[in-house]
């Protein structure tokens, strides 16, 4: 089984969000002007993110994490901050040149993406729809409110794929 898992928005935030309601940090990110947002390696998890991913990892998930970043010493800093905070182990995926979110996604193929609903920089910015039509049915789309962390979803990997079915 395996588990793909979008980083910014989704489990991790910018430094500058701690402390602030969920509204607030998209408000910050929308605005962009939060000097923490463009610092990757001082962002932090968002609620309990690594203790709900250890539970899938646990009953078998494989991990993935998927990145906005392309600059490879953002990645690196995505790779370094997971590790700080002890996210399970799993790749970090960029996407490479020319490429869309939906490409890595569909080059990938997990059984489940879990990613936010982009509120700050618009839904078409959500990669479950640019996956190309015909590998969408092969992949479980979970999408959360953006900032608003993964705390909410089962802990049960069994039932995280039978949501929205």
């Amino acid at each position: 089984m395996r588990v793909l898992i979008f980083l910014q928005g989704t489990i991790l935030m910018h430094a500058g969000a701690v402390g602030h309601s969920r509204e607030e940090r998209v408000a910050q990110s929308r605005g962009g002007s939060e000097p923490t947002l463009h610092d990757s390696a001082t962002y932090v998890p968002v609620g309990h993110a690594v203790a709900k991913i250890r539970r899938w990892r646990d009953q078998g998930a494989r991990i993935s994490y998927l990145t906005s970043n392309r600059d490879s010493v953002k990645v690196a800093q995505d790779k370094a901050v997971l590790n700080l905070y002890g996210f399970p182990e799993g790749p970090v995926i960029a996407r490479g040149p020319g490429e869309s979110y939906g490409d890595v996604v569909g080059r990938e193929l997990p059984d489940a993406l879990v990613e936010d609903d982009c509120e700050s920089i618009g839904t078409e910015e959500i990669a479950f729809f640019q996956i190309r039509p015909e590998l969408r049915t092969r992949i479980q789309s979970i999408v959360v409110p953006e900032f608003g962390g993964i705390d909410h979803l089962p802990n049960s990997l069994g039932r995280l794929l039978t949501l929205g079915r």
